[in-house]
């Protein structure tokens, strides 16, 4: 019996059905110890001393049993029910003399034995099916036992009634209370039931439902506490889930690697940075020793206490990492080790980029200097032996080591006002096509009568203008037609060509000169990077003019991309948004 109801209807069924039957006991033992009292008390009223008297001196007459008989059944009052009483008119060995009954014989009861003795016997128990009573009739001359018997068929038949009464209350009152304890039980159900329908909506993870409050008792403050306890929940699962979001979006987003093992040295988290920087996938079977064997133990990592860690690095292929490695929690059976990663490739490559760069800004500035310093000497120590021809040289190659380091100077300058944003740019809306006009008419006759170069310019439709500072675009695309110049030999050809590509312009330079190795592509915008050393001295490059376009360009949205086959040629292409028509 599951159902609440039915335990409420079956608990009010046995309660009222105790009360009933207990009501009905009470009452059925009450009628029958009424009339037994009644009997008894009557008897008492009737057999005074006086009516005794009045016996004894009836047993002295003649015939004296009927007359004895006629004065108790003339005595009024005799009982409740006369007709079922008899009256006995015994002698003393408890035979029948006279009698109201028509069979003249009677049982020897313990009253009537009791007043054999000379006693009144007054007892009957409820049980039997008679109530009687025995008074001795003592003279001198005679002795006689008035005996009455009153038979409980009324008693026994009021009995039967008030039971059948007590049958028919006990079903209607069991029908009456199988209605009621239905009307009751839907009362108190009905919240309980609105309560477990929230419960188990709770339960499965729907915590913006509410149970309506329909009640002041305890069930109406039961279903206020669950409300109140189910909007906490809400939200503080709303906060945890908040925060789980955002740590989970940093987790995974972060640019450092981490990975997190359990005590037995399993991964259970990981974020994509990590496998990234490790090179390898990660999953919940991969173990702390399969990965950092050779970095850290895992014991000893997890005997560490907060907030001690262990700083260690490693190679994972081409990428130089730096490692956290720290126990996040005390217990070694819950806890594990966290290793956070950092990716430090970049920093070693930019750190020995700058190692490079003070090495060749050094080396770029002491040679000049070395060799000013030299021809300076020679001049001082030869006097005025020295022929003044070789002198004149001596003075040329002193000016032109000047001009360089001059060259060398201003552009360092103009890279370190680049790299701290201290460059100023006049931005302006000018016709790209006449830059680059400009920038041709300049670098054909130099091509043309000192190195014997064919150069052409190309344009390809109408080319729209341009918003950026005229001289830095200008001055890149000098350089690159610079380059090509002076890496082709002499009797080369350099075409120039100009365009549109959707919303960008461009313009390509193409040489037929000695190209570009393949190794050297990726680090010819490194600062002081030089294809060939020698010639670049000689035609006095600072390894610089590349790295100055592209930041230049950089500045301007722009970019600028190089391709080469070595010994065939190279072309170099700029490429920069175009600027919106003019209203």
């Amino acid at each position: 019996m599951r159902s609440l109801r039915m335990k409420m209807v079956m608990i009010m069924v046995i309660l009222i059905l105790a009360l009933m039957l207990t009501t009905g006991a009470f009452l059925m033992s009450g009628v029958g110890n009424f009339y037994v009292s009644q009997f008894y008390e009557q008897m008492e009223t009737t057999f005074t001393p006086e009516f005794i008297v009045q016996l004894q001196k009836l047993s002295a007459e003649d015939n004296a049993p009927a007359q004895m008989k006629e004065l108790l059944m003339a005595q009024a009052g005799l009982g409740i029910d006369i007709t079922g009483r008899n009256v006995y008119i015994l002698d003393e060995t408890g035979s029948v003399l006279d009698s109201s009954d028509q069979s003249q014989s009677v049982t020897v009861t313990q009253n009537i034995l009791t007043a054999m003795n000379g006693d009144v016997g007054q007892s009957s128990a409820v049980t039997n099916n008679y109530m009687d009573l025995a008074v001795p009739i003592i003279t001198q001359d005679s002795s006689y036992i008035a005996y009455i018997r009153d038979n409980r068929a009324t008693v026994d038949a009021l009995t039967g009634e008030l039971l059948s009464i007590i049958l028919r209350a006990l079903g209607l009152g069991l029908v009456i209370c199988v209605i009621l304890a239905f009307l009751l039980s839907q009362i108190l159900i009905t919240p309980i039931r609105a309560l477990t329908v929230g419960t188990k909506r709770v339960a499965a993870g729907d915590y913006a439902g509410r149970v309506t409050v329909d009640s002041r008792d305890e069930i109406g403050d039961l279903t206020q506490n669950f409300n109140h306890m189910a909007k906490v929940l809400q939200d503080t699962i709303s906060e945890a889930e908040n925060e789980r979001n955002k740590l989970s979006t940093l987790f995974l987003h972060m640019t450092d690697g981490v990975v997190a093992f359990n005590a037995a040295g399993t991964v259970i988290h990981y974020n994509p940075a990590a496998t990234q920087m490790l090179a390898r996938n990660l999953t919940n079977e991969t173990t702390f020793d399969e990965i950092f064997s050779k970095e850290a133990e895992l014991d000893t990592l997890l005997t560490l206490r907060r907030p001690q860690y262990i700083e260690t690095q490693k190679t994972a292929g081409d990428r130089e990492l730096e490692l956290f490695m720290a126990p996040f929690s005390s217990d070694h059976t819950q806890g594990g080790v966290l290793v956070v990663i950092h990716d430090v490739t970049e920093q070693r490559r930019s750190e020995q980029l700058k190692r490079e760069f003070v090495a060749n800004v050094s080396h770029e500035l002491r040679t000049p200097l070395t060799n000013i310093k030299s021809y300076a000497e020679t001049i001082v120590d030869a006097g005025d032996e020295l022929p003044p021809e070789l002198k004149s040289n001596f003075m040329n190659v002193i000016i032109s080591e000047t001009d360089r380091m001059t060259r060398i100077v201003q552009d360092l300058l103009t890279l370190s006002k680049i790299d701290y944003g201290k460059m100023e740019m006049n931005i302006s809306r000018f016709p790209f096509l006449k830059a680059v006009q400009n920038v041709y008419d300049a670098a054909k006759l130099n091509a043309e009568q000192n190195h014997h170069h064919t150069m052409t310019l190309h344009c390809e439709g109408q080319i729209p203008d341009v918003n950026g500072d005229r001289e830095r675009i200008e001055q890149v695309i000098t350089n690159i037609v610079s380059n090509a110049v002076k890496y082709t030999p002499d009797g080369g050809h350099i075409d120039m060509s100009v365009g549109t590509d959707g919303p960008n312009v461009f313009v390509r330079v193409t040489d037929n000169g000695i190209g570009i190795p393949e190794k050297d592509l990726p680090r010819l915008f490194d600062r002081f990077y030089r294809v060939d050393k020698a010639r670049s001295r000689e035609s006095g490059g600072t390894g610089l003019g590349l790295s100055i376009a592209q930041e230049i360009l950089n500045q301007h949205k722009g970019k600028i991309e190089i391709s080469s086959v070595y010994g065939e040629g190279t072309s170099v292409t700029i490429t920069m948004p175009a600027a919106l028509p003019q209203a």
